[in-house]
């Protein structure tokens, strides 16, 4: 041994001897030294698959919060190693918003022990800071992981590039991290379990836990599950179903009986009372563990979002999302009430008019009706006439009425007739009690009203026949509107409606829908309703101009706001976001319009999530990976 090696040791020997003795004579003067304190660092498990990693993210404090936070990650292989000697770039970013750039919090990721690895990031404000993970190993390779993150918000969520690691309990309902059911599927919510876990030959439980979108079990559900190896060659397909009975409220179970190793995807079709049918795929195989959501749902803890995605699909990171502006919203089934709006006119109620005439050749006397616009009531003179036949009409009459033998018929007609020449009862009285003819008998109005067309001066001579006044009661009034013919279908008699007129701004006058015409106008290509309007004050005026608003009741349908719908040509199409970042076109049927919604009547259903801004320049993305012919 040299003397440099001795004098090393020798130095070696006196720390350790000098640390025991300090640590010892801590030991002897603590009460609570003989408790070793436990290890307070974060044990974290591998969460999230990312390409050929498994790993795990946790911040600290949970609540991101201006200036130093922790970030630790452990990284895993796909056999759960620890993964040492990788490269991982961590970089917090708030997109760029206006005239102010995008900043970065980048993390200088240290390797603290064999798969963890830990730094700090410092965001500058409050908001929006999605974290960006870029891991790579030399001979296991590389992947990129996104995760929304914001400033004053707790947690992390997952936001593209990891798929959540679920590992189900033997016997256990799968569900989520906040005990929700783990899927869905329009506006289903279902949990899916297998008993057991792995597989076998024979029989084994499938249990479906079934709830409507509001979290209620539901009941009376029809569930078609089949297990269905496909074919091979000369074999043909085979299917093992599952007669699925409910056991309580929301909870179904059967069995199914693989009769020979391999895959047996398994298919569930659900249709409850009242709510669409739906069809998803699970991926299964009998000695392996588990379940895979292969198409037809989608995750509801931002873990896989297993629905299989069409043609044209867009991958989008929340960063991505966040400068473009994406935003979503759910397809409702709504109670649509579409308003159409139509110009009218007020005409004169039809059934209201009168007009005054002779039943005889006459002269008119005096005139007292003398005015259009004139208000009478019924029964009120209009003006006094001299008729020679209504004069020997009333001779006639007297004479009968004086004959002692005169026929009683004779003299109810002679009576009779110069009741229909307009002569009242009291005229007629009179006449018997002066025994001498009236040489001027008065007229009188048929109804209550305005004259609203005269053609009659004092002293003039008219034929029988001829229309003297015309009188109309405007206590209720037409509206004749025209309805534009894709409108018009919409309209039914009895329909509320809403008059207003420009030049009495605060006023509206209310009606409903009295008769549809049978015809449209060959050049405007509408047609005509007329709706009938109390106008007891006499506001509306005969040929004023009105706005006409009726409330067409559509029910309840599917709907979305109109700016998620894309026009292409003959098209529609949404985009529906899947999770994970996915955004996929979705070619759609649509219906009527109303209050900012548009009815969807097939390609999407109720609880789906699609775009509603943003979804131009998604589209383009689209078109490109899509393909141009595709729409």
């Amino acid at each position: 041994m040299t003397q440099r090696t001795t004098f090393i040791s020798l130095f070696v020997i006196g720390l350790l001897v000098g640390v025991a003795g300090i640590l010892g004579v801590q030991w002897l003067s603590s009460e609570e030294a003989a408790t070793p304190v436990p290890d307070e660092e974060p044990s974290l498990s591998a969460s999230y698959q990312s390409g050929p990693f498994q790993l795990g993210v946790e911040i600290d404090p949970k609540t991101p919060r201006v200036g130093e936070n922790d970030l630790t990650l452990v990284l895993l292989d796909d056999s759960g190693e620890p993964v040492s000697g990788a490269s991982i770039k961590a970089v917090a970013e708030m997109p760029a918003m206006g005239a102010m750039p995008a900043m970065q919090a980048p993390a200088d990721m240290q390797e603290v022990e064999p798969g963890l690895y830990q730094g700090t990031f410092e965001p500058s404000m409050d908001g929006s800071w999605p974290l960006t993970l870029q891991i790579s190993k030399e001979g296991v390779g590389s992947s990129r992981a996104n995760f929304d993150l914001a400033v004053g918000r707790k947690g992390l969520q997952p936001a593209g590039g990891v798929t959540a690691l679920k590992r189900q309990q033997a016997g256990a309902m799968d569900k989520n991290s906040d005990g929700e059911l783990p899927y869905r599927s329009g506006p289903y919510r279902l949990g899916v379990s297998i008993d057991p876990t792995t597989p076998r030959v024979g029989e084994n439980i499938l249990s479906v836990a079934l709830r409507n979108a509001d979290g209620a079990p539901l009941d009376n559900a029809d569930i078609k599950a089949v297990a269905e190896m496909p074919a091979m060659g000369a074999m043909p397909a085979m299917q093992a179903p599952a007669d699925m009975q409910a056991i309580e409220p929301g909870l179904y179970r059967g069995t199914f009986e693989p009769s020979m190793d391999g895959s047996w995807p398994l298919t569930l079709k659900i249709e409850a009372p009242g709510m669409p049918a739906r069809q998803i795929s699970f991926d299964l195989a009998v000695g392996r563990e588990g379940l895979q959501l292969a198409s037809g749902a989608s995750r509801t803890d931002g873990g896989s979002m297993a629905e299989e995605a069409p043609p044209g699909t867009v991958t989008l990171d929340n960063r991505r999302r966040q400068l473009i502006g994406v935003e979503t919203a759910e397809a409702q089934t709504l109670a649509m009430t579409r308003t159409i709006r139509a110009e009218g006119r007020i005409a004169y109620d039809d059934t209201q008019l009168a007009d005054v005439s002779l039943k005889f050749d006459a002269w008119v006397g005096e005139l007292y009706a003398d005015y259009v616009g004139v208000y009478v009531e019924k029964g009120e003179p209009l003006f006094t006439v001299y008729g020679p036949a209504l004069l020997a009409a009333q001779q006639e009459y007297l004479q009968l009425k004086r004959r002692s033998g005169a026929s009683q018929t004779l003299v109810t007609a002679a009576r009779k007739r110069l009741a229909l020449w307009d002569m009242t009862d009291a005229e007629i009285t009179t006449l018997e009690k002066r025994g001498e003819p009236l040489d001027y008998v008065t007229m009188h109005a048929p109804i209550s009203g305005t004259v609203v067309a005269k053609n009659v001066v004092e002293g003039t001579a008219h034929k029988a026949g001829m229309t003297l006044l015309r009188i109309a009661d405007l206590s209720q009034v037409w509206v004749e509107a025209d309805i534009y013919e894709s409108e018009l279908p919409l309209v039914t008699e009895g329909m509320p409606v809403t008059v207003t007129l420009p030049y009495l701004p605060g006023e509206q006058f209310e009606g409903q829908v009295d008769y549809i015409y049978p015809y449209l106008d060959d050049v405007s290509r509408t047609g005509r309703v007329r709706l009938s309007v109390a106008n007891a004050e006499g506001r509306l005026k005969p040929n004023m101009y009105a706005e006409v608003k009726l409330k067409a009741d559509l029910g309840k349908r599917v709907a979305v706001p109109e700016e998620a719908v894309i026009i292409a040509g003959e098209l529609r199409v949404v985009f529906e976001d899947l999770g994970e970042g996915r955004l996929a076109p979705r070619k759609v049927q649509t219906g009527q319009r109303a209050g900012g919604y548009i009815e969807i009547l097939e390609g999407i259903e109720a609880g789906d999530r699609v775009v509603t801004s943003g979804n131009f320049l998604i589209a383009s993305e689209s078109r490109l990976k899509g393909g141009m012919e595709q729409w």
